[in-house]
């Protein structure tokens, strides 16, 4: 028993010595956030981009009675972007 005690007291000692060191960001991480929110940016602007497209495309073929494509296109546009919104999601728990 004495033994666990005397571990016990040198291990308090020992951390009574390291104290509370202060949190600081680690070295370029400016730059990775700024390229994250780059490639954030970028999903979103291709997400818009990908349903603006099919949207298009869509009217395009209902307007010329071509057959229906864009309807696949438009759903894997929304499920891409499901998926960039929980990634960012993610990503932003993770930074924060």
């Amino acid at each position: 028993m004495s033994m666990i005690l005397a571990v016990h007291d040198a291990y308090s000692q020992i951390l009574a010595q390291v104290g509370n060191p202060t949190p600081e960001a680690p070295p370029a991480s400016d730059k990775l956030l700024k390229l994250v929110r780059y490639f954030t940016w970028f999903v979103l602007l291709s997400g818009v981009l990908g349903i603006t497209y099919a949207g298009g495309r869509f009217a395009w073929e209902k307007w010329t009675g071509g057959g229906l494509e864009s309807p696949k296109m438009v759903a894997g546009a929304m499920i891409g972007g499901i998926i960039a919104t929980s990634a960012g999601t993610i990503m932003n728990a993770v930074i924060t």
